[in-house]
């Protein structure tokens, strides 16, 4: 087993002579590692000509970060690891083989993330940890700073180490896979496509729909359906498009143009050319986020603080309460310019608390 020193964090860590960097976050899922992306460009401004590797499971990471140039090395753990143990192991030891100046645990409570960054060779070693002398880190960070916001969690751990004040720092770094040209092309030119065979305008604004998630997080297709409908009253010369689950069927009964692809960064592009996503609180909320979209993520049962989408025009929602009217006609109240209608008061936002206010607007807003 590495040894490493803990130390009491008093001094900060230092900002010279850390260039072998590794955050260490094995997890699979798309959201969380698009969470992650704050984090390196972070690290890509305090440490300028660091190279950072990341430990993360499946295949996800490897297209998340394929365009960072200062990713170097993305490890993937096969899932489930432990089910799998000689890859698994034989990963770690090549891992194992990099002594590196700064390992970074951004997880707060995950026992198999700080297993393996106590593992690994490193001179510094960052996490949260309110038990500092069993934390197998050298600089243990109090939970207290840990933030609500899970892509804001690692940028405070980082800061913190340092000795940077909030008043010495701007705000977080947003989402961002770093589409390329290229790709942002290819997305536009598949949306031109779709929306041709639609017989619907590529005039803005293009809304994309993406009607899945998990569990309890997912809205029948009826309460879509209702969503749409107010929608396009309001907006009539919306032009819509559905994004196509993983599993390949529509959830909307295929009323719309659909675009498919289990490519992460394809599905990014499309998104990206266009003028609105709407989606429920799932990575590919994450995911239109992070290609740069305004992006409106709704939220029936989870906490919009930890996963709420931030900064270029995007909002959470919370809809427990709310019909499919009133949620439609609170987007469209949060997106007047971008959908093209004037503002009618600066309590426009507050819109559709009632459900009889959506023919209001629906009067009011139409052409």
């Amino acid at each position: 087993m590495n040894q490493t020193k803990t130390l009491h964090c008093n001094e900060p860590l230092p900002r010279k002579g850390i260039f072998r960097i590794l955050v260490c976050r094995p997890n699979h899922r798309l959201g969380n590692t698009i969470l992650l992306t704050p984090l390196i460009a972070e690290l890509e401004r305090h440490f300028k000509g660091a190279e950072i590797d990341v430990i993360s499971e499946g295949d996800i990471a490897a297209e998340i970060f394929a365009t960072f140039f200062s990713v170097r090395n993305v490890y993937c753990l096969p899932k489930r690891g432990f089910k799998h143990p000689l890859p698994f192991l034989h990963l770690l030891h090549r891992v194992r083989r990099t002594r590196y100046d700064l390992i970074i645990d951004p997880c707060l409570g995950s026992g198999f993330s700080r297993a393996i960054t106590r593992l690994l060779h490193g001179s510094y070693k960052l996490g949260f940890s309110d038990t500092p002398l069993r934390s197998g880190l050298t600089h243990a960070a109090p939970t207290s700073i840990a933030m609500q916001h899970m892509a804001k969690r690692p940028v405070n751990l980082l800061r913190w180490a340092l000795g940077r004040s909030h008043g010495e720092e701007p705000g977080y770094p947003p989402l961002d896979i770093r589409l390329t040209e290229v790709e942002l092309a290819h997305g536009r030119r598949v949306i031109g496509e779709l929306l041709a065979v639609s017989r619907q305008t590529s005039s803005p604004p293009v809304v994309g729909v993406f009607a899945n998630a998990t569990g309890a997080k997912r809205y029948p297709m009826d309460w879509w359906r209702e969503f749409i409908d107010t929608f396009k009253t309001l907006c009539p010369a919306a032009s819509m498009l559905e994004l196509i689950p993983m599993h390949g069927h529509s959830m909307l009964g295929a009323e719309w143009p659909g675009y498919y692809s289990s490519d992460i960064r394809r599905m990014g592009a499309v998104m990206a050319g266009m003028d609105l996503m709407i989606t429920a609180d799932c990575g590919v909320m994450h995911l239109a986020v992070a290609s740069r979209v305004p992006t409106v993520g709704m939220f029936c049962v989870t906490d919009a603080s930890v996963y709420a989408p931030y900064g270029n025009g995007n909002c959470s929602l919370p809809t427990q309460g709310l019909s499919a009217r009133e949620v439609a006609c609170r987007v469209v109240a949060a997106h007047p310019d971008l959908l093209g209608r004037p503002v009618f008061g600066s309590s426009l936002g507050d819109v559709a608390a009632t459900a009889g206010e959506d023919l209001f607007l629906a009067r009011a807003w139409a052409p």
